[in-house]
């Protein structure tokens, strides 16, 4: 079978819930507070809009199996990778890398340089692919002061200069 991957919709939004809620249940600790602390999965595309960026959602068997979007960073010559996640059913199908070069395709047709993203010190299958997709870790760590104690790596990597 293959995911559909489309344009992700505010409508979503429950559905998004329960992908990022399935996902962090994987890990001790994670705690899910949508109202409080994730307040864009339940306006998903307004958020990304609002945010210089786009979201896809990805389909199996009419589920939601992943999601990824992009949004304008610090630097106008960057764009963050965010909301990456794929749900157990769904991985080791080369869906995180499609999702993650829909991505890169978006910030090269943007003019970017640069995709960052932050991730979980504790989402360790996801440091694996985002090596495997070329991003370098870059020792930097953030801590969000969140209800499931997170901290953060930080990841670059810089896109192929276009033909020119």
């Amino acid at each position: 079978m293959d995911f559909e991957i489309r344009e992700g919709r505010d409508g979503d939004a429950w559905d998004l819930v329960g992908l990022v809620a399935e996902c962090w249940a994987e890990y001790p600790g994670c705690v899910m507070d949508v109202h409080g602390e994730v307040p864009e999965l339940l306006a998903i595309d307004t958020y990304f809009r609002a945010h210089d960026g786009r979201v896809w959602v990805a389909e199996l068997d009419g589920r939601l199996a992943g999601s990824v979007g992009i949004q304008a960073a610090a630097e106008a010559s960057t764009r963050m990778l965010t909301k990456l996640y794929v749900a157990h059913r769904a991985r080791r199908r080369g869906l995180g890398r499609r999702l993650v070069a829909l991505v890169e395709e978006e910030a090269t047709a943007r003019g970017a340089a640069v995709i960052e993203l932050w991730t979980d010190t504790r989402f360790t299958d996801a440091h694996a692919l985002y090596a495997a997709c070329g991003f370098e870790r870059t020792g930097e760590t953030r801590e969000l002061h969140d209800l499931s104690g997170t901290v953060e790596y930080h990841f670059r990597k810089t896109l192929a200069a276009a033909p020119g």
